[in-house]
């Protein structure tokens, strides 16, 4: 049978059913909402954004920028998406949520290849199969899936508060992007040496909400609680989250000493979040102490930060990287299972299981992405990085082989390198589009 089953509808999974009805491929996509949710999920559609609006660097400078372009060029549902209910983030690209996923539900509904099953997968099921259920996989079929892995490994996973705009203290806040890039498209919260180190103090010592049902409190580094960071030294959040470099305040005419960065939820700005704030303090301890930033002295939550675990598979050796399983290539994983963190990367491995399930139906090779390649990299990443060290990761120029010449400005040799990547990928784009009804 030519049909293949996609268990899960996340970004991951949306975009792999989308590649292979495309190709001419009969999709059966299985979902266990809105009869089940995870501990993340609120709404019913399909690749819904759980935790930030921002699918993060929009230019060729940096590597999510270059992994969304790649995206684009390959035909990505999510992409297309993303591109079109875009909403103003400076340097970045950030979409509205309910628009975005609300699009994408009714593309992947309204094709004539898909049959979409809104029920719970209990066990893999039998034939070609893509497994993107995401990092909160629980019951029957994570006991399953631990008996062809072994036990997952896992990891704590946090999402930021959203507050309406018209509680922000403008009067304390200014509109701006860092290094004035693009428009003034975040509002900035600065704090004074005082108001930050008392904000620090209390953030450190603030009371956390339990984590029900696990043993540790394993925390990712690339989506660190904000309290986590405040408690490994004063300063810490100055040199993350909370920098000040590249902006001025307009009511001082001098950088801040910190400043507390929201960024839009929505079309028409109504809600914003903190960027970088992922948290689990308990809400009446998220409102206390985030209401010490003077801009939000009288911000009213409309989302508090949650936090749940995630779970992934120890992909190198087990998972090669076109994200078969090896020795049983027509079972294919994709999404933050893999091994692969964020929006677009999980994107990316969808449209990688999609395109070359695909192929493998029609009786063609895989295609390869080239390691040069923001898709390529990821795929080497999950398939060969360290057993003993592996931990999920987002796509970064570090993935990417160096250019074989000098270039000393780092944005400069950046670009260099997207540029190079871009022509790679023109290079098999015919192969990757050839079998597209």
């Amino acid at each position: 049978m030519n049909r293949v089953t996609v268990v899960g509808a996340g970004l991951a999974g949306s975009e792999a059913a989308w590649q292979l009805a495309s190709r001419g491929i009969p999709v059966r996509l299985i979902e266990q909402k809105p009869k089940q949710k995870t501990p993340a999920h609120k709404a019913d559609s399909f690749a819904e954004l759980v935790c930030s609006n921002s699918l993060r660097g929009a230019g060729l400078s940096t590597a999510p920028g270059l992994l969304k372009e790649e995206l684009r060029r390959c035909g990505s549902l999510i992409m297309e998406a993303a591109d079109r209910f875009a909403v103003p983030a400076g340097g970045a690209l950030a979409v509205d949520r309910d628009l975005f996923s609300a699009y994408i539900t009714e593309k992947i509904k309204n094709h004539p290849l898909i049959e979409v099953v809104l029920d719970r997968a209990e066990s893999i099921p039998d034939g070609n199969v893509i497994i993107a259920t995401g990092p909160l996989t629980d019951g029957k079929l994570a006991e399953e899936i631990d008996s062809i892995f072994g036990q997952p490994l896992h990891f704590y996973d946090a999402a930021a508060p959203i507050v309406s705009a018209e509680s922000i203290d403008m009067e304390s806040a200014f509109a701006a992007s860092r290094y004035d890039k693009g428009d003034a498209d975040y509002i900035n919260c600065p704090m004074d040496k005082e108001e930050y180190e008392a904000f620090v103090y209390e953030l450190a010592h603030a009371k956390e909400a339990e984590v029900h049902g696990f043993e540790d409190k394993k925390v990712f580094e690339g989506c660190m609680p904000v309290e986590v960071m405040a408690r490994r030294g004063e300063d810490t959040l100055r040199y993350g989250p909370l920098k000040p470099v590249g902006l001025r305040d307009p009511r001082t005419d001098k950088r801040p000493y910190a400043v507390v960065q929201l960024r839009a939820e929505d079309k028409e700005k109504t809600m914003y979040n903190l960027v970088g704030f992922q948290t689990h303090l308990l809400h009446p301890e998220q409102k206390r102490v985030f209401g010490m930033i003077p801009a939000l002295k009288k911000a009213e939550f409309l989302r508090y930060g949650v936090m749940h675990r995630n779970s992934f598979i120890s992909s190198p050796g087990k998972i090669d990287r076109h994200y078969r399983v090896i020795g049983r290539e027509n079972l294919m994983f994709a999404g933050q299972m893999t091994g692969v963190e964020g929006y677009i990367e999980s994107t990316a491995s969808g449209l990688c299981c999609g395109i070359n399930m695909a192929r493998a139906i029609l009786g063609k090779e895989p295609i390869t992405f080239p390691d040069m390649t923001a898709i390529g990299a990821l795929g080497a990443y999950i398939s060969r990085g360290s057993e003993y060290s592996f931990q999920p990761m987002n796509i970064n120029f570090g993935l990417i082989p160096p250019l074989e010449y000098r270039v000393k400005v780092k944005r400069d040799r950046y670009l260099a390198v997207s540029e190079r990547a871009l022509g790679a990928l023109e290079e098999i784009l015919p192969g990757v589009k050839e079998d597209i009804k």
